[in-house]
């Protein structure tokens, strides 16, 4: 119940993630656990293929599409376990 009383809560206050966009830029990444993590999840749902591995690069190409800091997104991604990658750090891939 709860869950649902802040969904709309979000929709009725515009504070979803699109709060976090403005003409498709990320204008800023949220301070709140919860809130960047839903954040992730959107960028990870919406930027990276399930079963596609990725380079450095690639994910960090794909990450500035939104932001100029693709480290610090790609370190959250990484480090919420949004992103994994090999122990080398060559490669990347989507986790769920």
């Amino acid at each position: 119940m709860a869950a649902v009383r802040s969904r709309v809560e979000q929709v009725v206050t515009g504070r979803g993630v699109e709060a976090f966009f403005r003409d498709g830029r990320l204008t800023s990444v949220p301070r709140k656990p919860g809130r960047r993590e839903e954040l992730l999840a959107h960028l990870t749902r919406t930027l990276f293929a399930e079963g596609r591995p990725y380079t450095e690069r690639e994910v960090n190409d794909t990450l500035r599409t939104v932001h100029e800091d693709c480290s610090a997104l790609r370190r959250y991604l990484v480090e919420g376990g949004f992103l994994a990658r090999t122990r080398d750090g060559s490669s990347y891939h989507r986790v769920h």
